[in-house]
């Protein structure tokens, strides 16, 4: 019986396959993707654990254990590193989602069609430009001797400032610049959120009287809550990747102190001093550190009857 059910079941599975075979041949892309340069990777994790040569390959290196984890947490500029890493993180969390959440709404709420394409255009572009790009037009715009900003300050008198070697400007504007290359790409998202309300609530709140605030406070951010929160528990998942790319570009040496990341630092440590098993064991701490995040923060969030990931 029990095998005449499972031969059932096998032969169900195959013509499912063949009817849809075409959906299964493009899942085969992302699947190959994900095992070529997710999972077979993770082998080769245990270099964190052993003191890796190149030329004895993984297998004959030596196995030390845990002393790479030992040299990261125990380094002089450890507490540095995860001050500043955390810093820019929750930073550009606590900016840039609410001003994503805004511009979804904005153009959301926009009756103007023409100008809500306009508007839509020029948030998303900053996204798709590098941040070697971006760094050109903050030069352009921060640099002390013909800065466009400093030329603003000149001209009412004041001292020009160099941005981007000032130790109290230069978070601001690695936060900031973040937010402005980002915030149309995450609205995406909760754009999509939106178009998923239902009208009939609209039409409700506005033959009871309600005007566009109450609106939005009542019926759109409820509605959309439960995106916010997932998005939220995504973000916590990377809250060691402060954005190696933005750092690496705009950060110089007077700077290092407020500027320099984990990322950087297992730049400099594992690529350009060739300590790979130190690289990767860094990468394991932020790893384990995301998993802890996600899973902490989604049991509060499931506990008090939110919506959660899993």
């Amino acid at each position: 019986m029990a095998n005449s059910l499972e031969k059932k079941r096998s032969s169900q599975l195959v013509r499912d396959i063949r009817r849809h075979k075409s959906v299964y041949l493009l899942l085969l892309f992302p699947l190959t993707y994900y095992i070529l340069f997710r999972y077979v990777p993770i082998f080769n994790g245990q270099i964190a654990f052993r003191d890796f040569m190149a030329l004895d390959g993984i297998l004959g290196s030596k196995w030390i254990g845990l002393k790479h984890f030992k040299t990261f947490t125990h380094s002089y500029y450890f507490w540095e590193l995860l001050r500043n890493t955390l810093m820019y993180s929750v930073g550009k969390l606590l900016f840039s989602l609410p001003l994503a959440i805004i511009l979804a709404i904005t153009i959301y709420e926009c009756n103007k069609p023409f100008l809500r394409k306009i508007v839509q255009t020029l948030a998303y572009l900053p996204h798709f430009l590098s941040w070697v790009i971006m760094y050109g037009i903050l030069l352009a715009l921060l640099a002390p001797g013909d800065g466009i900003i400093n030329d603003v300050i000149k001209l009412f008198g004041g001292k020009p400032l160099d941005f981007l070697t000032n130790t109290d400007a230069f978070p601001w504007i690695v936060i900031l610049s973040d937010a402005w290359k980002e915030m149309g790409w995450s609205a995406i998202i909760f754009i999509a959120a939106l178009m998923g309300i239902d009208p009939s609530l609209f039409e409700a709140a506005l033959v009871e009287g309600a005007n566009s605030w109450q609106r939005v406070r009542y019926i759109t951010l409820p509605s959309i809550l439960p995106v916010i929160v997932i998005v939220v528990l995504l973000r916590l998942g990377t809250i060691l990747d402060a954005g190696f790319n933005q750092i690496f570009m705009l950060y110089s040496t007077p700077v290092l102190s407020v500027a320099d990341i984990i990322d950087t630092w297992v730049y400099r440590q594992g690529l350009l001093e060739f300590q790979f098993g130190l690289a990767t064991a860094v990468g394991l701490f932020k790893g384990f550190i995301g998993m802890f995040l996600i899973l902490g923060s989604n049991r509060l969030v499931r506990r008090f009857g939110g919506s959660s990931l899993f």
